[in-house]
């Protein structure tokens, strides 16, 4: 085999650019299936970082199934709807609690 010492370069560009924000999230209104799915996935993780106990997140996750079938419901049966606005308003009412009883640990 013939000795080559010619190396092949490779010159990789950044996929991700960096927005610049104010340093924090800011909480999204609960109003479409994508944000209450969004609360069970920071629900996950809070559960995962120890930053919320089981019963709260098992609290959450139940909720979050309660809207997620209203809002299938509602779909078919626009009657549903006062029902979904009501649990999407304590759905999000539990999240802020919860944020902020996170919040409060951190300091």
């Amino acid at each position: 085999m013939k000795d080559d010492s010619r190396q092949l370069e490779l010159t990789l560009r950044p996929r991700l650019r960096v927005i610049q924000g104010e340093g924090q999230r800011k909480d999204e209104p609960l109003e479409s299936r994508d944000a209450v799915a969004r609360v069970l996935m920071e629900t996950g993780a809070d559960l995962l970082l120890r930053r919320i106990s089981p019963e709260r997140a098992q609290e959450v996750e139940e909720r979050v199934d309660e809207v997620l079938r209203l809002f299938d419901r509602a779909d078919k049966h626009p009657a549903a709807l006062a029902d979904l606005k009501l649990k999407l308003d304590e759905l999000e009412l539990l999240v802020r609690e919860t944020r902020a009883a996170r919040r409060r640990r951190a300091r």
